[in-house]
């Protein structure tokens, strides 16, 4: 992201508004207020209301419910970046008692745990947290309803385990934790764990009549991991800014992205989403989008982040029903992204050739499919595919001279130049896969050999 971003079009602002306030006159909500930010900061900000003469900013607070739970996955993440665990330890490892078996920390990250959707009655949502006050409360008898790792099943009571986890570890509570770690250095000042006034109130609003009814508030207690927080759009513009580019001083670059990564198929008849590690993930119009969506009694909410187009946008309202908040986050991401489309970086050269790796590039024969290989101006490598449908991938540079592949089916596996004894490259060895500069070439390192008589044309066989 550049730090200096242009402002929006008017007619980009005018389409944004109008979406915001048909969404708010659809769904019925009694407030509702928006956010777009672009490479790096909030450009756009919209709300509407009941009230005549006076409507939510971007400062005032929400819930924002389920939204909660990638913030307590980053909290996971740093854990295991400081090497006080692995995602594929057993939680029983790390907090022992729980009753779930041995399934892991990723597995809960993904929600495919198999443990129950939902805490026992009564409904932990509009209930003091206080009934709840242990774990044994939250999980009920029979906590694990699927096998492990075997399907995709949403899990309340998982992130539940995931908080109590983060405050084993740290030996302090989770809120105190995400205060300190992630709010703070991301200057979310407005982010909290209780409503900090100006908030909005929740409200129902009754399915056949334009009457409104309050809802109750209610401290989460054990369940604060799964759906706590309250925010607002500008804070959460941060926290999208974040999910798109990661900051050091919370999780690298390269952790956030494995926030984004699926990690699990999507529930059966689900063609449209995924999920990765506490982050939802959807496809729009060939557009992907990350983030989360987040419902509590009296509040919905989406966040979403298109990481190829760097837009990202926020939808909070104030309603238990009525507007879908993530589809009309995910909305303005379209408005935006196709009135004023991403410029791209300005091509430059690398700042200097290296003659080793430019005699790789080129083209290259998986027995005689064509391939390219690319010296790319992160100095990273490019394996495509010139003709026909096939694996490509993206490789870095090891330590060790030989490439690791970053995407497609080759992520992870290790690209390895093979030299001759005189030093000249021989082949590409791609996880056992050898790559030649010629299709079959008599003498080259080809699996199985090369028949002795070559190319045939149709008159070289006899009878």
């Amino acid at each position: 992201m550049t730090s200096s971003p242009e402002e929006l079009l008017p007619s980009t602002r005018r389409a944004l508004s109008h979406r915001i306030a048909r969404a708010q006159a659809e769904g019925r909500a009694p407030s509702m207020v928006a956010a777009v930010a672009r490479e790096g900061r909030m450009v756009w900000t919209g709300a509407r209301s009941c009230m005549e003469g006076h409507a939510p900013d971007a400062d005032t607070q929400y819930r924002i419910g389920s939204i909660t739970k990638t913030f307590t996955a980053v909290l996971v993440l740093r854990l295991r970046d400081e090497g006080l665990l692995d995602l594929n330890d057993p939680l029983e490892k790390h907090l022992p008692g729980t009753g779930v078996g041995e399934v892991t920390i990723a597995q809960l990250l993904g929600h495919s745990a198999g443990l129950r959707a939902e805490a026992p009655a009564p409904w932990w949502e509009r209930t003091p947290g206080s009934l709840r006050p242990e774990l044994a409360d939250v999980l009920g008898e029979r906590p694990v309803v699927h096998p492990a790792g075997r399907r995709h099943h949403y899990s309340n009571p998982g992130f539940t385990l995931l908080g109590s986890l983060v405050e084993a570890v740290r030996g302090t509570s989770w809120e105190e934790v995400l205060r300190r770690e992630v709010l703070e250095p991301l200057s979310m000042g407005r982010t909290s764990a209780q409503p900090v006034a100006p908030h909005a109130g929740g409200w129902a609003v009754h399915p056949w009549a334009d009457v409104m009814l309050p809802e109750p508030v209610e401290d989460l207690g054990l369940m604060a991991p799964a759906g706590q927080l309250w925010s607002t759009a500008a804070d959460l513009c941060r926290f999208a800014v974040f999910l798109s580019e990661g900051d050091e001083r919370v999780l690298s670059a390269e952790s956030v992205r494995e926030l984004r990564t699926p990690a699990v198929p999507p529930e059966a008849g689900e063609r449209n989403g995924g999920y990765g590690l506490g982050t939802q993930l959807v496809w729009r119009e060939d557009r992907t989008l990350v983030g989360h969506t987040g419902s509590l009694p009296g509040f919905v909410a989406g966040l979403w982040v298109s990481v190829e187009e760097d837009v990202a946008a926020v939808v909070l309202a104030n309603v238990t029903s009525g507007p879908y908040a993530g589809a009309v986050a995910a909305e303005l991401i379209g408005i935006v992204a196709d009135a004023e489309p991403r410029m791209p970086e300005p091509w430059r050269p690398l700042p200097e050739a290296e003659p080793e790796l430019l005699a790789l590039t080129g083209p290259w024969y998986w027995g005689t499919q064509p391939y390219a290989l690319k010296w790319s101006s992160d100095r990273g490598l490019e394996l495509t595919l010139l003709r026909g449908g096939g694996r490509g991938s993206r490789f870095v540079a090891r330590p060790d001279g030989d490439w690791r592949g970053l995407d497609g089916y080759y992520a992870g596996e290790t690209l390895r130049v093979v030299r001759r004894p005189d030093g000249s490259v021989s082949h590409l060895d791609l996880g056992s896969f050898v790559f030649t500069r010629q299709p079959y070439e008599p003498g080259d390192a080809v699996p199985g050999g090369v028949d002795a008589r070559g190319w045939l044309g149709l008159g070289d066989f006899g009878e």
